[in-house]
């Protein structure tokens, strides 16, 4: 299925307060692979954008100063993510966006325009219970390099998002999938053998030794006894 990781930056929290969408981003996945084709707008809002707001994604409207209103760029969009499955982090406030802005225009709204919404930051809450799930604590705890996200930018946190997703989902991925492998004699197949080699053993040596129970000692004063360690390399024989 082709997959659309979105973002969008707006002028404030509620489109129920007339908040508008000044950033839209999305980034295309196919077979988990980005394919390099993306939509990225900046969007005239016909509005002030909060303080608060501004202070997080950085955008003024000084900045927006001649960009088109969203009723301009709205199809652009729709024809971008139409019958897609999309990737969001924290989808209610992206897709509550996005609806409020079609509604306005008497288009059709999400639900019916897409495949599937994927909320990654529902998804997350799930994985990682009673831990901090922001698109930021996720990098964080996956290992990826955010060192260009200075501010929230819609096209920066979609290329993060589509990392994130790949770690959060790479379960999915089988060692036992399907997948066509080249053997000799040129065929291919499924059903292949590998000949595992056994491990190699690889002893302590004496000064290796030495410096462990040099260590044991140092705990053997730390807990002013015999430390666990010793307890496992020694058990005490079983009573009869």
């Amino acid at each position: 299925m082709r997959q659309i990781i979105l973002d969008t930056e707006t002028t404030g929290l509620d489109p129920n307060q007339g908040h508008r969408i000044i950033e839209f981003a999305g980034l295309e996945m196919v077979g988990r692979k980005l394919t390099g084709k993306h939509l990225h707008l900046y969007i005239h809002p016909e509005r002030p954008i909060d303080p608060d707001a501004q202070r997080v994604h950085g955008i003024s409207l000084e900045f927006l100063e001649g960009k088109p209103v969203y009723a301009k760029v709205a199809a652009q969009i729709a024809d971008f993510l139409r019958d897609a499955e999309l990737i969001i982090h924290n989808a209610p406030f992206d897709v509550g966006f996005l609806n409020a802005e079609f509604a306005k225009l008497g288009m059709d709204p999400i639900d019916k325009l897409c495949a599937n919404v994927i909320d990654t930051l529902a998804e997350a809450r799930d994985m990682f219970p009673g831990k901090r799930n922001s698109l930021d604590a996720l990098c964080d705890r996956f290992e990826i390099d955010r060192s260009n996200r200075t501010l929230h930018g819609a096209l920066v946190d979609c290329e993060l998002l589509s990392e994130v997703y790949l770690w959060m989902t790479r379960g999915q991925e089988s060692l036992a999938m399907d997948i066509e492998v080249e053997v000799p004699g040129g065929h291919a197949g499924h059903d292949l053998t590998f000949e595992r080699k056994p491990l190699k053993v690889l002893a302590a040596d004496a000064a290796e030794l030495a410096e462990h129970q040099a260590y044991l000692d140092v705990l053997d004063k730390t807990v002013k006894g015999s430390c666990v360690w010793r307890a496992l390399e020694n058990p005490a024989p079983a009573e009869a």
